[in-house]
């Protein structure tokens, strides 16, 4: 608390950013994950992520979106899972995290928490 007013001190400006705020565009998302945009197309075609879309059709990702995006890389890459597995892997990892169930030695790096699968 601030000595003079009473007011909580905050930084110079503190984000309240939901998860769920359409904030990235694609070639912002492509560049933090390392991608081209075309690869996050692909997954959208999937429909491994549904990005936002603006009044223009544009579309907007958001950090809960770039988390999931994250979550499949890993897959793809350290763990040799296709992309129609992923979908599956996915969803038996929430399942087990939604039951309190510990997944398998071999995919405890992934947390699927906070993604929406």
């Amino acid at each position: 608390m601030s000595a003079r007013d009473g007011l909580p001190e905050r930084g110079p400006r503190e984000l309240n950013l939901s998860l769920d705020k359409p904030i990235y565009t694609i070639s912002v998302a492509s560049e933090i994950l390392e991608t081209h945009p075309r690869t996050l197309m692909m997954y959208e075609n999937m429909g491994l992520v549904v990005p936002q879309r603006t009044s223009t059709n544009r579309r907007r990702f958001s950090q809960r979106d770039i988390q999931k995006l994250q979550t499949i890389q890993n897959l793809t890459r350290n763990h040799g899972v296709n992309l129609n597995g992923v979908r599956y892997v996915l969803q038996l990892l929430k399942l087990l995290h939604e039951h309190g169930v510990q997944p398998p030695e071999g995919l405890r790096d992934i947390d699927v928490s906070q993604l929406n699968v």
